[in-house]
């Protein structure tokens, strides 16, 4: 039978482009004399400022990672680490500059806000150009922010928590971060709150050769609950752009936080984001992740579960079509009695594109009666693409209940036949087959809840099929 090609993604939506034009935008480069200069561009407090300088010296002593895919093509003397877009902050939509203001709405930013969103943050380049909240949360003592506002009044809260839950030497791409951070959201959730709607931040990033680094703190206090939605995509370029973003995230005693990711890069990205959550007793962190776009990704968020009953649960796909190389995973680490974690992981991988992924499950000597399940299964459409399973499980006690999974298939001939004898056409049939697959996890991601995650799962596994 006769075997049809699969068409590239049509990524038009997310594609377009404005001009590079910019208020303030720093030459190229990773030096002291940059770093003091981002500093002094975002009027940092001398504590702030102490801390990107002894990040940029864990930057220069720390090496390359070598056991993922190859970084070679990412020079940072070509990258620009801070582009500060036209216009300042604004709390209403019309005082956002009209060509960043019409970016978010082909995506769809503001109608999502209208229709299922407590609050919006949107970030453009190295700067979030806009930002609101509904004012019923404002009296019930939430405190969602840009970054930059939160280390000015907050800076308490800042300093007790900033780089605490992802540590500076973590990563060389982590002591870049700190070093460079611009942007992002800070979000506070006092005790026994519980929102019912969700806050979502998206980054946009417009500026060619150029690096994203917001910072996302997100603290949930005991008995509170919140659902945060992550929304990233950017233009192709014909040279590389970096996003080395950071996500921390504490989750008090009883309280609940639901992440959700979906990553729409361009494939000129080298995404190398980190990010890690803090959980307490009897609390939990559900990851949702959806890795799609991006020529380079490496990505695994991590649950520390501190307290006794903690749980995490991380749903995950990512899609990797031509000359993309996705490397994602997630890590935990049972740190208490009782505590359980899920991982179910799927991946599609086509037109040669690679998919990798890597875990660790560690549960310690005192988290006795923990339990883990972890599944990860992977399709590939054709004969010349690529996924691998890297699993690592550190067991540490015997009282503990733990299962690993992996399946690696492609699309069964027969199905497509049996399909295709009932007049469904080959390319319907591998459609379905790919959504059938991809469902237990498309159904997790929040669609609901904003319009360019609808159109970009819509592109992804079904345009690119049909």
């Amino acid at each position: 039978m006769a075997k049809t090609q699969l068409e590239e993604i049509n990524r038009n939506i997310y594609d377009f482009k404005n001009k590079d034009d910019y208020d303030y935008k720093i030459k190229k480069g990773l030096t002291r004399e940059i770093v003091e200069e981002i500093s002094k561009q975002k009027n940092d407090p001398d504590w702030m400022r102490e801390i990107r300088l002894k990040a940029l010296e864990i930057y220069n002593q720390l090496e390359m990672p070598t056991w993922g895919p190859d970084l070679s093509e990412l020079n940072m003397d070509e990258i620009a680490t801070y582009v500060r877009p036209k216009g300042k902050m604004a709390s209403s939509w019309e005082d956002v500059p009209e060509e960043i203001r019409n970016t978010f709405d082909k995506l769809g930013i503001p109608d999502s806000e209208k229709t299922s969103l407590a609050g919006v943050g949107a970030q453009y380049d190295s700067e979030v150009v806009y930002h609101s909240m509904k004012e019923d949360l404002i009296k019930q003592g939430v405190i969602y922010t840009d970054m930059e506002t939160a280390v000015r009044e907050y800076p308490e809260i800042v300093k007790k928590y900033f780089m605490k839950c992802v540590p500076i030497n973590d990563h060389k791409f982590v002591a870049l971060h700190a070093a460079v951070w611009s942007g992002g959201s800070f979000v506070y959730v006092p005790k026994g709150v519980k929102l019912d709607i969700p806050l979502q931040s998206y980054f946009r990033l417009n500026s060619p050769e150029s690096g994203q680094f917001e910072h996302t703190l997100i603290i949930v206090e005991e008995g509170a609950s919140l659902h945060f939605i992550e929304g990233c995509s950017a233009p192709k370029y014909n040279k590389v752009n970096l996003h080395a973003g950071c996500v921390e995230l504490y989750v008090g005693d009883n309280a609940y936080l639901r992440y959700s990711t979906i990553e729409n890069w361009s494939k000129n990205m080298m995404n190398l984001n980190t990010k890690k959550a803090i959980v307490g007793k009897n609390a939990q962190v559900d990851w949702v992740s959806g890795s799609f776009g991006s020529h380079i990704s490496m990505l695994y968020p991590m649950s520390i579960l501190n307290g006794e009953g903690a749980k995490t649960e991380y749903t995950g796909i990512s899609f990797a079509g031509k000359d993309q190389n996705l490397d994602t995973g997630f890590k935990v680490i049972h740190n208490a009695p009782n505590t359980s974690s899920v991982v179910n992981s799927k991946s599609i991988s086509k037109n040669g594109g690679k998919c990798t992924y890597r875990s660790l499950v560690r549960i310690m000597e005192n988290a006795k009666n923990s339990k883990s399940s972890v599944s990860c299964e992977s399709l590939m459409l054709d004969d010349f693409s690529i996924s691998d399973t890297i699993p690592t499980n550190d067991i540490r006690t015997d009282e503990v209940e733990f299962s690993h999974e992996a399946s690696i298939g492609k699309i069964s001939e027969k199905t497509i036949f049996y399909l295709m004898s009932r007049g469904i056409s080959e390319e319907d049939a591998k459609a379905m087959i790919v959504r059938g697959f991809a469902y237990p996890i498309s159904k997790e991601l929040p669609v609901e809840y904003a319009v360019e995650m609808n159109n970009l799962i819509n592109l992804e596994l079904e345009g690119a099929i049909g």
